[in-house]
């Protein structure tokens, strides 16, 4: 049974906390409106930029801007330092998002957690109440477990097939 006095979260956000929140969230979507989404077969078929592959795609930045009379005029080497630098820029957003988001999920987990470790010792409670014969304790303990209908009970006694 879980220990009840070990509740680590007693809080809730408030309305303003809630909707602060989200205009800055909004506030941070509309100062970057070039944001894209891409579809599961675009995500699949992109080759990626990984540590290897980013110091290959900024010497060939580097080679190009050394060389610019060497290439045709429609490959556009300041693109390419564009799409880099917003890579950079992003890659750092893009971990401070993802340290928010895991707290966001952690809490979110351990919140629901105590919730329902606690539903799990009340369902235990009123099943003891009704087995020792509380009145009204049949019907909410009776509610309760309909959460579990389905789930384990009592097996047939095995049958000796030699008999």
């Amino acid at each position: 049974m879980s220990n009840l006095t070990n509740n680590r979260l007693s809080v809730t956000a408030t309305a303003a906390q809630l909707t602060a929140v989200k205009n800055a969230l909004q506030t941070i979507n509309s100062n970057l409106p070039f944001l894209v989404g891409l579809t599961s077969e675009e995500r699949a078929s992109l080759p990626t930029i990984d540590v290897n592959n980013k110091t290959f795609t900024e010497d060939a930045i580097n080679a190009g801007i050394n060389n610019a009379s060497l290439l045709p005029g429609y490959v556009s080497v300041a693109n390419m330092q564009s799409d880099m630098t917003l890579f950079s820029q992003l890659d750092e957003i893009i971990q401070l998002t993802q340290q928010l988001l895991e707290k966001l999920e952690d809490t979110q987990m351990l919140a629901g957690s105590e919730a329902y470790t606690s539903a799990l010792t009340l369902y235990k409670l009123f099943g003891s109440a009704a087995d020792a014969g509380v009145p009204g304790t049949d019907a909410i303990y009776n509610q309760l477990r309909t959460r579990f209908a389905g789930q384990g009970g009592r097996l047939a006694p095995a049958t000796n097939p030699n008999a």
